[in-house]
């Protein structure tokens, strides 16, 4: 009777054991994107390209967040949050370069993998930045297009995101270093403004850009909210044909300014591939198959692989642009 009643207890705590077991392999790997703010359609992007990323992994649940204004102290509630659910891994698009390093280190301290894409957390507050491309050429990019735009001539002025976003602030530094080579000589930036990556205040600093700069011939507005907004702003103040709009947009909310003629051309990477790619890099940080050693390559999924530099740092793809010829057929995709 006792043999059976320990043979029992035996069986007992085997299928117990077995359960959790099988409770512990059907828990998925959670990774967090937390983006600079809600409702923003680049990120929403970039969040369809994370479950893609996830579907194909299989084991990763993806949990999508972000303040609902860009700020720093938004997502450091966010992380805070975050680290009390114990995520696996946090992927970022950082409103502060430096102000998130602190609870960043936090988190990697408690085992967390925490990855920066888009816009960066500085160097010792992440183990991987994904940037969507080389910052040269982004700046120069939208250089090169609003020349073309303007006939290679006149007055410019840049709208921008926050004052501390770093990835504005990289490619506004690249986009003056373009204007120094002697194919810009006539070009002159006259103004450079910050709507905070929010729809009103763009709108009205665009509108103040237009209004106090008689002579301005184009807005570069390297932020997808500003370039809606500025686009909206050269409507409405009936300037079509004398201001020209570009820099960086969503063909899904471009499309409309390029038909009205505020926007002869602008480019952007594809956010679906950002969030797909820096999701499948996430994995590979958690499962231990990647590190941050400088010229360490990580495996992305369909994009291929990526080649960390000695900052940590990645780029993923060349800007792409967008005009008449082709916004339509992308508009539809995002």
């Amino acid at each position: 009777m006792k043999l059976n009643k320990i043979l029992f207890a035996a069986l007992t705590i085997g299928m117990i054991g077995g359960l959790a077991s099988n409770v512990q392999a059907a828990e998925k790997m959670k990774i967090a994107m937390v983006v600079k703010n809600l409702g923003n359609g680049f990120f929403d992007a970039a969040h369809t390209g994370a479950n893609e990323a996830a579907k194909e992994l299989g084991d990763v649940e993806v949990i999508y967040t972000g303040p609902t204004t860009p700020t720093a102290e938004g997502q450091i509630e966010i992380i805070n949050s975050l680290i009390s659910q114990k995520v696996n891994a946090i992927v970022i698009s950082a409103n502060d370069a430096n102000a998130l390093v602190p609870i960043t280190k936090k988190a990697m301290q408690r085992g967390i993998k925490v990855l920066s894409f888009d816009s960066g957390i500085a160097k010792e507050g992440r183990l991987m930045q994904l940037n969507p491309s080389n910052a040269q050429l982004i700046g120069l990019k939208q250089i090169q297009m609003a020349s073309d735009a303007i006939g290679g001539a006149g007055d410019i002025a840049i709208l921008s995101a926050t004052a501390q976003a770093t990835n504005q602030n990289i490619w506004i530094g690249e986009m003056k270093k373009a204007l120094a080579k002697p194919e810009f000589a006539k070009m002159k930036l006259v103004a450079t403004v910050y709507g905070d990556d929010q729809s009103d205040k763009s709108y009205r600093e665009a509108i103040g850009l237009l209004r106090s700069n008689p002579n301005l011939k184009a807005i570069i507005a390297p932020t997808t909210v500003g370039i809606n907004a500025a686009g909206k702003a050269v409507v409405d103040e009936h300037l079509v044909g004398k201001v020209y709009v570009t820099g960086l947009g969503l063909p899904s909310e471009m499309a409309g300014h390029v038909k009205s003629g505020a926007v002869k051309s602008f480019a952007i990477w594809n956010p679906i591939d950002l969030g797909y790619a820096v999701t499948y890099a996430a994995h590979e940080f958690v499962k231990g198959t990647a590190t941050d050693k400088p010229g360490s390559s990580v495996s992305v999924g369909r994009m291929g692989k990526i080649t960390l530099d000695a900052n940590g740092e990645a780029a993923l793809a060349p800007p792409f642009t967008y005009d008449k010829d082709n916004v339509d057929k992308f508009s539809k995709i995002f």
